[in-house]
């Protein structure tokens, strides 16, 4: 019965056995001089060009070379004329030394047929993927082990004095891989807590490797934490020094940022990984904006959120969401009601401006960051994706009562990633659209003020005194602001400042339409840059319609008209 022993190979059975057998008591390397051993003995392995063919044949891991091939690995573009010749007879030395059944004749090439474990390169592979299966799982004292074990392997420089170009090309490419199996052992000692010898030997291959940064990383890292810091800030430099006089370039970022950890004095990266981080200690965030003094009014609406937030066994809603048009005052109706609730979320508010009606709404993933920094957790256990983000903030509010104060939403998706998700905690929404899609969620549409709302707060501002004996005239300044919160405040504040102006006077200047929105200005309040706002994200027929519709006469306009016009 014949068996497969290769791609496109099948030899008799008797023969494998054989194979095998011989195989077994030979071992051959190449992570030093290639030799080859029977046992303890050493076998002659001929010229240097001989081995080189032998180190070739040994690459292949059991498949045939052809000729060609061989005469390439052994001149490159320049053979001699008796190459092939050349080739044959070295074939037929090793052949002698070796065994037919390894040194194997076919199809005009050559193959060396051996296990795995008899060459000292497939067995250090082997190792590789054993260590990485290691660390992988978390046992980084077994992976340092078999690292360690694995450049044990090596015997001075791979393919030793070999001439040709794939002595050349293999001996760059296996020194390349030594280098880095000893970057990653010396980062497995690091994580281990070995960082005074870690010091010494990295110490001395940066001096042999100075344009290497990742070992002069390692060796920052290891002066660090044997506490030599500036030390450490001192490779940086050198280092920066270096690239840029030899070839004109900066350090790598990953260096940059080591530095600057450095510098910062990051007590994660003062820790070996092994080592337990201390327990975060729970923050308990305050960061409602204040609520303003004079609050009128809305009280239907303060009770309803307020009854919807906390009920008297203390249980919360997921979220309530407060829409309406710019400048009706939903910021300073949710901070209000939020005060209020303070008392039922003991371990903290949290409080972000979404930015939802400007050009750049905040990202979910940069509000997350600074939420999760703001209830204690450190910047380097801050995890990079905004799904991650997501699963450790509502892990952090678990078991915590918070309110959410969500302003400015553009939309539901933005604020998905951001609602507790947890009971006993609470989101407030506002935003300038009705949020129905947002599962769960308690809806509550705001309106501009009544007249009498308005007039109170018109008066709370200016005062009593000044309203009274002009009562008519009060009224047609919050007409002519439209009921609108913002627009009342703004009117009132600029009447309270200037104590020669009469109420008849500010309606006077506000019933000029033309000149209204200028009017209606007070510091960094400003009705028109509220309206721009919204304005701004029309498409440009939604801005055409707006401005057609603005045309017509009247509080409203019937769907037969706003046709016409458009």
């Amino acid at each position: 019965m014949d068996r497969d022993n290769g791609p496109g190979v099948r030899v008799p059975e008797q023969r494998a056995h054989g194979e095998r057998a011989a195989g077994a008591e030979l071992r051959f390397t190449v992570l030093g001089p290639v030799r080859v051993w029977r046992g303890s003995e050493a076998l002659p392995s001929g010229s240097p060009q001989q081995r080189a063919l032998l180190a070739a044949l040994l690459s292949r891991n059991g498949r045939t070379a052809t000729a060609a091939e061989l005469i390439d690995a052994l001149w490159g573009d320049d053979p001699p004329s008796q190459a092939l010749a050349t080739v044959r007879t070295y074939a037929s030395r090793l052949r002698k030394t070796l065994g037919q059944d390894i040194l194997v004749s076919e199809a005009g090439g050559y193959a060396v047929r051996i296990p795995r474990e008899a060459l000292d390169l497939t067995l250090a592979q082997d190792l590789a993927v054993e260590a990485e299966k290691a660390r992988g799982s978390g046992d980084r004292g077994q992976a340092r082990a078999l690292i360690n074990k694995l450049l044990g392997l090596w015997d001075g420089e791979a393919l030793a004095s070999l001439p040709g170009p794939y002595a050349e090309n293999q001996r760059a490419s296996l020194e390349e891989w030594r280098l880095q199996l000893t970057e990653t052992r010396l980062d497995l000692d690091l994580e281990l807590g070995c960082h005074a010898e870690a010091v010494s030997e990295l110490t001395a291959l940066t001096a042999a490797q100075p344009l290497r940064e990742r070992l002069r990383e390692l060796l920052m890292v290891a002066l660090y934490r044997s506490g030599r810091q500036a030390e450490a800030l001192a490779v940086y430099a050198d280092t920066r020094r270096l690239l840029a006089e030899e070839l004109g370039v900066d350090p790598r970022p990953e260096l940059s940022q080591l530095q600057q950890r450095i510098l910062r004095a990051d007590e994660e990266l003062a820790r070996p990984s092994d080592e337990p981080a201390p327990a975060a200690v729970p923050v308990r965030p305050a960061q409602l904006p204040a609520t303003v003094p004079d609050f009128t009014g809305r009280a239907t609406f303060v009770r309803e959120l307020g009854d919807r937030l906390v009920t008297p066994e203390g249980a919360v809603m997921a979220v309530s969401a407060l829409a309406g048009i710019g400048g009706v005052g939903k910021t300073t109706l949710a901070v209000h009601i939020a005060h209020r609730a303070r008392p039922h979320f003991p371990d903290g508010q949290l409080y972000v401006d979404l930015q939802g009606a400007g050009a750049t709404a905040a990202e979910p993933e940069t509000v997350l960051g600074s939420f999760l920094r703001a209830l204690g957790t450190a910047d380097s256990a801050i995890p990079d994706s905004l799904d991650e983000r997501a699963a450790l903030y509502r892990s952090t509010l678990d078991g915590r009562r918070i309110l959410v104060l969500l302003d400015n939403a553009h939309d539901a998706a933005q604020i998905r990633p951001l609602l507790p998700g947890t009971e006993g905690c609470a989101a407030l929404v506002t935003s300038r659209v009705r949020m129905v899609d947002l599962a769960g969620a308690h809806l509550v549409d705001l309106d501009v003020m009544s007249p009498e709302e308005a007039l109170q707060l018109f008066t709370r501002i200016v005062g009593d005194e000044r309203v009274r004996s002009e009562r008519e005239a009060a009224l047609d300044v919050v007409a002519a602001c439209g009921f609108l919160p913002l627009a009342i405040r703004i009117a009132a504040s600029r009447l309270a400042a200037r104590r020669t102006w009469t109420v008849s006077v500010l309606a006077a200047k506000l019933a000029d339409e033309r000149r209204r929105l200028d009017e209606l200005q007070a510091g960094d309040l400003a009705v028109k840059a509220t309206f721009e706002l919204g304005y701004g994200q029309l498409e440009p027929a939604q801005a055409r319609a707006f401005r057609l519709l603005g045309l017509a006469d009247g509080p409203d306009i019937s769907l037969a008209g706003a046709a016409t016009l458009l």
